[in-house]
């Protein structure tokens, strides 16, 4: 007998930004900690077909999903928070509902009726959560509708939440996260824009079972009983997400308030007992404790964006923890960076990351970094663009090709060590046409890096058109530049490294992708540990001097 799917529907309000996926994440981390089946999906509602296409000033960095889906930065939250690989069916945009329905328009599969908003767009929504729910035998199904409720690119997606949960009755429950600003000099929390936000739901058909009042000052209890009353829900269902340092810390905070009780109860749900978060506990105390730092560079072109390196910021912190060590990370614009002041910006570090990226701005400033990186012996992790600007800088000053370049970046280039992918020179297409998703990997026994995975077979997830180019193999291992990973397909490299150097390793792929709270990247962890080693040893060679 199939399981009976409760669905859970998180929406926000009055302003954006006030963190929609990291409860949604925390909701799914207490319901799998108690043992519970979950997925969780995002829907946007811009028309972009995906975020592929989207400039990181839009909506801060692309995450990939194993099978090859570009997708918004919640689903990294989502994986990080879960431990639970996302597919295309967990990220849906208007577009691509839109999509659908003029697909089957086109086929005729509408009878000749006229298609309209509702029911055919409506309905195609609500088939995307139901088939989610369908796929994996699941006791609940989470998705958060982006936007703020008054958005009228929302609308649709409301109307389908409105659908479900009269078509659903108790197996459905919605969560409204909504902020209550302090007016400093009031020296009160007002509650206000909480109620107007309520009544733009309410007016859409939409009865909140759930407010998480999002705050930066604790909210007294008799603010939230006035919530409650003027938002015609329960007192006790009234929770608040209270700034914390860390979040990690969401889900605790959550938990104390009793939100997954609340759900568990207002859906029929059989629980007992309280939820299993000894390891998740034990990584916030290992964090709590850490007190030495761990000083990382994070070399990119968008280090002003809070968002646009948002899981390799993630993964250096799991790994710090781990390595229970606080990360004091330093963003550098690779922009800015030169010949005559790479030593004073790179120095004090413990280690660097040559971020990924697209296009020629800010290249010229990572091959900077990474020259005076190899020469000083820092370690060094560079990713897809970042590993590519290695091979390009190791081919110009090492091995003497001055004019060396990826055929991005310089078409005309005379030594193209990194190429168009053979595969992409026929397309013409830039949405959901790169090398996407999981691909496998062969390591080199032996090698640095096949030492800190502790395999030699793996699976990585890709996002790029360019590639190493096979035709300079030979030359760059000769002269140190060891390609240690390939695809046993394609050939194609996917990893280099530098043995005689402390740690000095370029991936093609994203591991960053794959690191998450409970199961942190082994690459990640490794560049930590000799970051942790090289500053050790460079504050004991100072203190002697």
């Amino acid at each position: 007998m199939a399981k009976e799917t409760r669905y859970i529907f998180v929406t926000g309000g009055v302003v954006s930004s006030l963190g929609k996926g990291i409860i949604s994440s925390s909701i799914a981390r207490l319901l799998l900690s108690r043992g519970f089946n979950v997925t969780i999906q995002k829907f946007d509602p811009y028309i972009n077909i995906d975020p592929g296409t989207l400039n990181p000033y839009e909506h801060g960095e692309c995450y990939v999903t194993v099978d090859g889906h570009e997708a918004d930065l919640d689903l990294g939250h989502y994986e990080r928070f879960t431990n639970i690989k996302t597919t295309r069916a967990n990220n849906i945009t208007t577009g691509r509902v839109y999509q659908s329905v003029i697909d089957k328009e086109r086929r005729g599969d509408y009878l000749g009726k006229t298609v309209q908003i509702i029911p055919h767009i409506t309905d195609e929504i609500k088939s995307c959560v139901k088939r989610l729910g369908e796929t994996g035998d699941f006791d609940f199904v989470i998705t958060e509708i982006g936007g703020t409720v008054g958005d009228i690119e929302s609308l649709p997606f409301l109307e389908a939440v409105r659908q479900l949960k009269w078509e659903l009755g108790d197996k459905c429950v919605c969560v409204h996260l909504t902020y209550v600003p302090y007016i400093r000099a009031a020296a009160e929390l007002k509650t206000k824009p909480t109620q107007h936000s309520v009544k733009l739901l309410q007016q859409v058909g939409i009865q909140p079972d759930i407010l998480v009042l999002r705050t930066e000052k604790e909210i007294p209890q008799a603010v939230c009983h006035k919530v409650a009353q003027f938002c015609n829900v329960r007192e006790g269902a009234v929770t608040q997400s209270v700034d914390v340092p860390s979040i990690y810390e969401v889900p605790l905070n959550m938990h104390r308030q009793h939100l997954d009780t609340l759900i568990l109860e207002k859906t029929g749900t059989p629980y007992s007992g309280e939820p299993d978060l000894a390891r998740w506990n034990k990584f916030l105390n290992q964090m709590r404790e850490a007190t030495e730092e761990v000083r990382i560079g994070l070399v990119g072109k968008y280090v002003e964006l809070q968002d646009a390196y948002k899981s390799i910021d993630e993964s250096l912190f799991q790994a710090c923890t781990y390595n229970d060590r606080k990360l004091k990370l330093r963003y550098i614009s690779s922009e800015s960076l030169t010949d005559g002041n790479v030593a004073e910006k790179l120095s004090g570090l413990d280690g660097v990351v040559v971020a990924p990226g697209f296009g020629q701005r800010g290249t010229e400033g990572k091959f900077v970094a990474l020259k005076w990186c190899r020469e000083n012996d820092i370690p060094t992790f560079g990713i897809c663009l970042g590993m590519q600007c290695m091979v390009i800088e190791f081919a110009r000053n090492v091995l003497g090709m001055s004019d060396a370049n990826s055929a991005e970046l310089d078409p005309l280039t005379a030594h193209n060590v990194i190429d168009l992918m053979e595969e992409q020179k026929s397309i013409t297409n830039m949405g959901g046409t790169m090398r996407l998703g999981a691909y496998a990997c062969h390591l080199r026994p032996g090698s640095r890096v096949a030492e800190a995975y502790g395999k030699t077979e793996i699976e990585e997830r890709h996002r790029h058109r360019y590639e190493f180019n096979n035709e300079y193999r030979e030359v760059m291992e000769q002269a140190g530049l060891k390609c240690v990973g390939e695809n046993p397909q394609s050939h194609l490299v996917e990893v280099v490294e530098m043995p005689d150097k402390r740690w000095y390793v370029g991936t093609q792929y994203h591991p960053e992708y794959s690191s998450t709270v409970l199961s942190p990247h082994p690459l990640f962890m490794d560049f930590v540990r000799a970051a942790i080693k090289y500053g050790s040893e460079r504050d004991a060679s100072s203190a002697e001097q």
